[in-house]
Order: structure tokens, then sequence, then C-alpha cells
């Protein structure tokens, strides 16, 4: 069974429909995750996306969060966990018919600085990312795929310039030791990085760039994963850059990766 996933923040599926429909028509991924949805699932405008054959599971929060999965293959929801305890909409799975479950998750963004003590959002931040590794660590994961807006860029060659952010939410030491400790305890793959092992890579672009493709002042925020036991069926790794200068963009472009399982 070969596959495409796609994962996008799309920053609201209602105000930015047509954009998912145009991803939809023109790039056809068999499954597409998208985060900071923005709306209750029942306010989700899913007739547009059923007329192009998917279907949806999805976990909403008005104004904020929420996750959802489009597939085009028949797909049965996995549930989710509320991590932290917060209620927010920030996981959702599904599993295929081939047995794979593709987990979407939306990591919190951590606020502007990068210490817990005086920013909760950071805490947070890391208390979510502790509580993945302890549920990987108690329930390893098998024949997964993991995708999302992870909100932190691991490699010094995953931002514009490391030294300059190394003190910037996303980037900072203790974050990513946060998120390494996830992956490993999960045995998941980074697949993008497989496919695509050297050179910048960048899926976010802040609005506040006058000229965001010129400056190019970019992060790898967005993720595929996969657990290691299907991790060599991934291939053909791309990002849609040109997604991010679309009218009314989202400030992230879409990832793409392949399986051959």
């Amino acid at each position: 069974m070969a596959f495409t996933v796609c994962t996008w923040n799309i920053n609201s599926v209602r105000l930015r429909e047509p954009l998912v429909l145009r991803l939809l028509e023109e790039e056809a991924p068999d499954v597409l995750c998208l985060q900071e949805c923005k709306s209750p699932v029942d306010k989700i405008p899913t007739e547009n996306f059923a007329s192009l054959g998917y279907s949806l599971i999805a976990r909403g929060q008005k104004g904020y969060n929420g996750v959802a999965i489009l597939s085009r293959l028949p797909m049965e929801d996995a549930g989710h966990r509320d991590f932290c305890e917060k209620g927010d909409a920030r996981h959702v799975a599904g599993r295929l018919a081939n047995g794979v479950t593709i987990h979407n998750y939306y990591i919190p963004a951590g606020g502007d600085e990068p210490n817990r003590e005086v920013n909760e959002k950071f805490g947070h931040k890391l208390d979510f990312l502790t509580e993945m590794q302890d549920w990987f660590h108690g329930d390893k994961p098998e024949k997964s795929i993991l995708v999302g807006d992870l909100n932190i860029a691991p490699r010094e060659d995953d931002v514009w310039d490391h030294k300059k952010l190394r003190k910037v939410v996303s980037h900072t030491p203790i974050e990513i030791e946060h998120l390494a400790a996830a992956q490993d305890a999960g045995n998941w793959v980074d697949i993008t990085r497989q496919d695509i092992p050297d050179g910048k890579f960048y899926s976010w672009w802040s609005y506040r760039a006058k000229d965001w493709d010129g400056a190019d002042k970019g992060r790898r925020l967005d993720h595929i994963w996969a657990t290691g036991d299907i991790a060599g069926a991934a291939h053909s790794s791309r990002l849609l850059r040109d997604a991010r200068g679309w009218d009314r963009p989202s400030d992230h472009a879409p990832l793409f990766a392949s399986f051959d399982l």
C-alpha cells in the first residue's frame, strides 16, 4: 500500500478553506493533517472536502488549537490524548486499514520567554513534551507515523541563524533536549531528515517579515516522524514552499512524505 501524508499548520481552517481545497486538488495527498484549525468540529467546512473524497477525524476548540485529519483512504478514529489535562485539542489519531496509526500533534508554541519560572506557557510546552516521552516509554508505539507542528527546530540547519536563535523559543537547548527525549522514547525516526539529511530546511516564516521569501529567515517547526519498524518504507519528502506565498497564507508551508507499506 503506497500513500502520501501531508502536514500543515493552517492557522484557521475556516478562514483558509480555499487554500486547503487548492492543496487537495493540486497535490492530492492521501492523508492531510491540519493543526491550529481554530474551530469546533461542527464548524469545520467539511462539505467541500467530502466532495473531493476526504473524510474527517478531528478534535476542535473554539478560536484556539484544533487538529484534524482529512483522508481519502479508509480510516478509523484512533482517539486522542488530553495532554497536561488542559482540555486542549492538540492531538488526534487515525488508523488506516493496513494497521498504520497516524498521530497528528500541535505542540504548544511556548510564548516568548524561555524560562518557565516567569513564563507559564514555556513550562506548559516542556511538560507537554515530558508527557509525550512518558507515554512513549509506557506504551511503545509501533507501525506509527507522527506528524504536526511540533514548534521546535532541533538542528542547527533547521533555523536561519543558529547562534542568534539559541535563546529564542523554538530553538533553545532545553526544548531540543525534551524533543529528542520524546523522539528516543518512541523510537521515532525523523523522516524529513532521513530523506534530506543535509542543508538548510525551513517550514515556517514569520508574518512580520516584509519579504519572507527574500529574507528567508525560516525555521523547521513542522515534522514527519515514523517508528523504526516502518521508517525504511518512507521516501520522497518535500516541502511545498510556494504555498507560503498563496493569497492570505498560513505562515507555515505544507510538508509531505510518502510510504510504501
